[in-house]
């Protein structure tokens, strides 16, 4: 196991762990939309999360991605991603045994950050928030800090991806 190539982005230190996969455990975590009618069963009211934990040498790692991590147990394999707790979050891999690199879609969540942006800034222009209605002033505010995160996020796994690229 190595950890290497610290980067410090804004407040979160990313960096990169490689070692062999052992003690895999994969999961699949599901939330079901409370909009969805109780007779149907159909699978697109959803939202799934695959969840994998294993061990890097001595170092707990656990990644959450919306498609299942190509690996096995055994696989060499490098990680980047942040320290959480007392495990590792990974962001991006790559899979030498599989040769396999893979990550997060880090252009959605830039866009979809844009996009609550935009609807911010609509908010901001709007006659109600001039007027200084408190409910708007919540939407623009909630519409801000989502728009914040999501950006965030999205530079985080970029980050993520060039330090695992090098």
């Amino acid at each position: 196991m190595s950890i290497t190539k610290p980067s410090t982005f804004l407040s979160t230190s990313i960096s990169i762990v490689s070692g062999t996969v052992s003690n895999l455990n994969n999961e699949l975590l599901e939330y079901v939309n409370p909009e969805k009618p109780t007779h149907d069963h159909s699978s697109q009211y959803y939202k799934r999360f695959f969840i994998s934990k294993f061990n890097l040498g001595d170092k707990a790692v656990e990644a959450k991605f919306s498609s299942p991590m190509k690996i096995a147990e055994g696989d060499q394999i490098t990680v980047s991603g942040y320290p959480k707790g007392d495990s590792f979050q990974v962001l991006a891999y790559n899979n030498q045994t599989q040769r396999v690199i893979s990550n997060e879609n880090w252009v959605v969540l830039g866009l979809g950050a844009l996009f609550f942006l935009a609807v911010a800034v609509g908010l901001l222009n709007g006659e109600l928030v001039a007027e200084g209605a408190l409910i708007p002033k919540l939407f623009l505010f909630g519409f801000t800090l989502v728009a914040i995160y999501m950006g965030y996020r999205a530079l985080l796994i970029r980050e993520a991806i060039k330090l695992i690229s090098n």
